[in-house]
């Protein structure tokens, strides 16, 4: 049993925290008595909230304190003789979802933010102190405290049907700061602990399966769906009665704790710094927490965890992060502008034009989710070849991987055909190029499939920068055409750009929505403008920082001036990611379409020429400036300083976001910060592109008002919780 005898929880006054809660939807506990072997019985718990399943069990204060009520008479029974041990599972197939975050933003000290981590140890802590073992069934979705209520007892049995098991606080700027970041580690060893602490929120929240709790070993033993509760009921009589005895595969040995501890944290730390920078305090946070959780008892990792998420809860990036988290959470999922659904026309079939890689990557995307045939074209076969055994070639990957079954790797390929013949594209439902960014190209390509297709069939551009509008301009049926701009790589980026022109009807622009929500991806509508939302702000980004750079400033001054922004990598690493001869067409774009506001840059497609910024190692990493680039930018005569560079910068987003809302470019200023969350890499921590331009002063400074009331802008600011 975990070690918990010097915690002190039990004179707490958690009075101010239930003061807050007065509209919480409680889940509750529901006790029953279960009959076992030789006369013993269990007191099984069941969480349940009372609502269907759309909405979880979540874990409230009065939640929170009626669970430790529950347990503290479970542990009067258990010293009567009554019960022989404790069982806890949640309502079907939701162990729980995790603390109820929605009064965060209202916590007002870092006193009472400390109360809320000190109640759910308070809590969860008395599963170590039944005085009769305590298990829990995780029955279903298990996240953030749902998970740390399973890591608190005992043992752990789980459904095999589970889709997600996860501790994703550093996603949302927490730590699991109920137990999770002491107690995992020493479950399941360092660095097994790090991939779901640190490694997976970071990965697009990426969750765990039942299989892989059990392989992990935070689960002891899985059971099918079908008699799950039966089953875990059974196995633990079995504990209870000594007759089952529990292995864990992962727990730390001694050479674990004091050789491979403190060097896998390391690893874990530089590579951090490498991807996201240093902006961000939970994922260190969580790092320091890992570390000292070789060593000492449940009782101090626990005070460490209470003083660590009471500093995030009273600093600014968690009420940030639940800013960008509900926008992720709400709006993405009811996109303004969006026509009545009922509009869209169905998708038997997708033709795609062109078979280059990008082209490729859509092929295989469409064929995945929509399941429907889906041919691609190009100029000669051989392309169209190569195309195609890219497409076999990932489905054969996902095989492997064992993300797809044998069979619906046969049905996927069966389902993708190339060919030259245009004709071929007769029966196609949706078309989308994926061509060389250049105005008479794209129109040449759609005006010459016109003359094959159906006159119902969708026609959509991947373009980043050009105008969908004059792309159709030769079209017969240019209310067919529509903007669909995925973002690079097409696999893993969450947002569509779905652009709006002038032409584009209902019918449409519906049809692209739905085909967007299908494809799994989270779509923004946009007016036709040039680089619609996430490209235009990038282009002033960069625009600003090679501007920089040919005055006279060195990259290294320029990489440092952006460092507070929190950006996934540095702007020259962006320019060398989308290629340096896109950045430098994509910046002359927007310098044609607004010359008063975006900077050309001669040394940018000199630098093109040459070919990189970056100097890197043999494994790729970057390890400085590239020396013949350096050289290329020399001559400049105004330097400016890191200071300079960022109000430059952050002035420019200002003004420019505030020319697209008066634009309508989107509806709202929401919309811009979740493009740039979902097509950029904006932190989360950072709480959206706009709230942040307002917090630092840009926004006044620029049109003397700001994009968000005073509550907003507070989401992120250490005076509202300090």
């Amino acid at each position: 049993m975990t070690d918990t005898s010097t915690l002190n929880y039990d004179s707490l006054d958690f009075s101010p925290l239930v003061e807050m809660s007065a509209d919480e939807v409680v889940t509750h506990c529901y006790v029953r008595d279960i009959p076992l072997s030789g006369g013993r019985t269990l007191a099984l718990v069941t969480l349940d909230n009372g609502r269907d399943h759309t909405r979880p069990n979540t874990l409230g204060p009065v939640t929170l304190l009626e669970f430790a009520a529950t347990l503290d008479t479970l542990t009067a029974r258990a010293g009567r003789g009554e019960i022989h041990g404790v069982a806890v599972t949640g309502k079907p197939f939701i162990l729980a979802a995790g603390a109820d975050l929605s009064k965060v933003a209202e916590v007002p000290s870092r006193e009472v933010g400390k109360l809320l981590t000190q109640l759910g140890h308070f809590a969860f802590a008395k599963q170590a102190t039944l005085g009769v073992p305590s298990f829990v069934f995780i029955n279903g979705l298990a996240l953030g405290g749902g998970l740390e209520i399973a890591l608190n007892a005992d043992y752990r049995t789980v459904d095999a049907t589970v889709p997600a098991i996860a501790l994703p606080e550093v996603f949302l700027g927490l730590i699991p700061g109920w137990g999770g970041s002491y107690l995992l580690p020493n479950l399941i060893g360092i660095e097994n602990a790090l991939k779901v602490i640190i490694e997976n929120p970071l990965k697009n929240n990426r969750t765990l399966k039942a299989t892989d709790a059990l392989e992990l070993g935070i689960a002891d033993v899985l059971f099918p769906s079908a008699r799950f509760l039966e089953q875990s009921i059974t196995w633990a009589d079995g504990v209870i009665a000594g007759t089952v005895k529990v292995t864990r595969p992962n727990v730390p040995g001694k050479i674990e704790r004091l050789v491979k501890w403190d060097a896998a944290v390391g690893i874990a730390r530089k590579m951090l710094v490498n991807r996201i920078g240093t902006v961000a305090r939970s994922p260190y946070a969580a790092l320091d927490l890992l570390q000292a959780a070789k060593s000492g008892t449940a009782a101090e990792g626990f005070a460490r965890e209470d003083e660590a998420l009471a500093d995030l809860i009273s600093g600014d990036q968690l009420q940030a992060s639940i800013y960008a988290f509900n926008l992720v959470q709400k709006r993405a999922k009811r996109p303004a502008g969006t026509p009545d659904k009922a509009l869209a026309r169905p998708i038997g079939k997708v033709g795609v034009i062109g078979a280059g890689l990008m082209a490729s990557q859509f092929a295989l995307l469409f064929v995945r989710r929509l399941r429907v045939p889906v041919v691609i074209t190009d100029l000669d076969q051989a392309r169209v070849d190569k195309g195609v055994a890219y497409i076999h070639s990932e489905i054969a990957t996902l095989e492997s991987k064992k993300r797809i079954s044998a069979d619906e790797a046969n049905r996927l390929r069966a389902l993708v055909t190339g060919t030259t013949d245009k004709a071929d594209f007769a029966d196609a439902d949706w078309v989308i190029e994926a061509v060389f960014e250049e105005l008479g190209v794209k129109q040449a390509v759609f005006a010459e499939i016109e003359k094959f297709v159906s006159p119902e069939a969708i026609l959509a551009t991947n373009t980043s920068s050009l105008s969908v509008e004059q792309i159709g301009a030769n079209l017969q049926h240019p209310e067919r055409l529509v903007g669909f701009h995925f973002f690079n790589p097409v696999a893993v980026m969450p947002l569509i750009e779905v652009v709006n022109t002038p032409s584009t009807n209902e019918v449409t622009l519906s049809t692209a929505m739905v085909v967007a929500g299908k494809l799994r991806k989270n779509a923004v509508i946009t007016r036709d403008t040039p680089g619609f939302v996430v490209n235009r702000l990038l282009a002033k980004l960069l625009g600003e920082a090679m501007h920089a750079v040919d005055t006279g400033t060195p990259f290294e001054v320029v990489n440092g001036a952006l460092d507070p922004f929190g950006l996934p990598m540095s702007p020259f690493e962006l320019l060398e990611l989308v290629g340096l001869k896109v950045g430098a067409h994509v910046l002359d774009t927007h310098h044609a379409a607004f010359p008063d506001r975006f900077f050309e840059s001669t040394n940018l497609h000199r630098l093109a020429e040459h070919g990189t910024i970056l100097a890197r190692d043999a494994k790729g990493r970057v390890t400085g400036f590239d020396k013949k680039a350096v050289t290329i930018v020399a001559g400049g005569t105004t330097p400016m300083t890191a200071e300079q560079i960022l109000a430059r910068v952050e002035d420019g987003l200002a003004d420019e976001i505030k020319r697209m809302l008066d634009d309508d470019v989107v509806h709202a200023a929401e919309d811009i910060d979740l493009c740039m969350i979902l097509g950029a890499g904006w932190p989360f921590q950072m709480g959206g592109i706009t709230p942040y331009l307002d917090r630092v002063g840009a926004s006044e400074r620029v049109f003397a008002a700001t994009f968000h009331s005073p509550a907003i802008r507070g989401v992120a600011s250490v005076a509202v919780l300090s």
